[in-house]
């Protein structure tokens, strides 16, 4: 599928298994940030929306805007962060070099990079909407 050119209805259509969808405040720098950050690439990226691939994993970012309608809205609090309580953790990517670059990314170190008891070098980065991003790798 080219994430550039697919319709709306045609992606739709296309989201199987389990999805992703994150609520930001400004698109176009949270999709930056995990660029730079965890190498990921970014699709069809405006002011409300991106379509966000991680490997062959597929997820969307969403501005506020788009849920004018959601009932999702009504909930999301004024201030920071939103995100309390979700770990969205990515297990193909090295938490040393996401570590290095997160400060510079803007975003904010929980715990820098561990060795866990349940087999995986772990660190946890805040992003300024309040999401846990948890790269990892097993040891």
């Amino acid at each position: 599928m080219d994430y550039e050119t697919v319709s709306a209805e045609a992606f739709g259509a296309s989201l199987r298994g389990i999805g992703l969808n994150i609520l930001t405040r400004d698109v176009q720098a949270m999709s930056g940030r995990l660029v730079q950050v965890f190498g990921m690439t970014a699709h069809r990226v405006s002011a409300d929306f991106a379509i966000m691939r991680y490997g062959a994993e597929v997820f969307q970012l969403h501005s506020d805007g788009t849920y004018g309608a959601n009932p999702l809205l009504g909930l999301l609090p004024e201030n920071p962060p939103r995100g309390a309580g979700v770990e969205i953790r990515l297990y193909d990517t090295d938490p040393d070099e996401a570590f290095d670059k997160a400060d510079a990314a803007g975003f904010t170190v929980l715990q820098p990079p561990t060795d866990k008891p349940h087999g995986l070098r772990e660190c946890y980065l805040l992003c300024p909407d309040g999401y846990a991003w948890v790269p990892s790798r097993p040891l």
